[in-house]
């Protein structure tokens, strides 16, 4: 069976896994990481939305032997280390913001929204109302408003 070896959480990994199998399995199957979670693996609902290497990717539709040893992924339990605190700000933006209600879709948005204010912030630029398109992590809850408010309040934190 094939090694394939990266960097998960700011600690080096190697699984024995076959090619085809996607991240989000390796994730949560063999290293026991169950933040991502899953949704519909075809990269729509972006439950599983992780990092790697810093940029927001639907880890359901990444195949394991598409990860090269040097390729970092965060999870959302590795978010908050990404600032050295207990918590990421946007984290602690979710929780004071009440946006959590069952929770599942909570991850995904959380790093999906953290992706996006690095992206903007790379450009010289912050979110406004017109950018929150770009999210579209689904939520059957329909926090969506108070997901809108945890980002903004978060975007200048970190």
């Amino acid at each position: 069976m094939p090694s394939h070896t990266f960097v998960l959480n700011g600690q080096q990994v190697t699984v024995d896994v076959e090619d085809d199998v996607r991240l989000l399995w390796v994730l949560r199957d063999i290293l026991g990481v169950t933040g991502p979670k899953y949704g519909c693996g075809l990269g729509v609902c972006q439950a599983c939305t992780s990092h790697v290497n810093g940029r927001a990717v639907n880890i359901c539709c990444v195949p394991v032997s598409d990860v090269q040893p040097t390729d970092e992924v965060t999870t959302i339990e590795g978010l908050p280390a990404t600032v050295g605190q207990e918590l990421h700000p946007m984290q602690q933006a979710w929780l004071d913001m009440d946006v959590p209600q069952c929770g599942y879709c909570q991850p995904g948005q959380i790093m999906a929204a953290v992706a996006m204010v690095l992206q903007a912030r790379a450009a010289g630029q912050q979110l406004g109302d017109a950018d929150f398109d770009q999210i579209r992590n689904i939520c059957r809850c329909g926090t969506y408003h108070r997901i809108r408010e945890a980002i903004l309040s978060a975007q200048t934190k970190f």
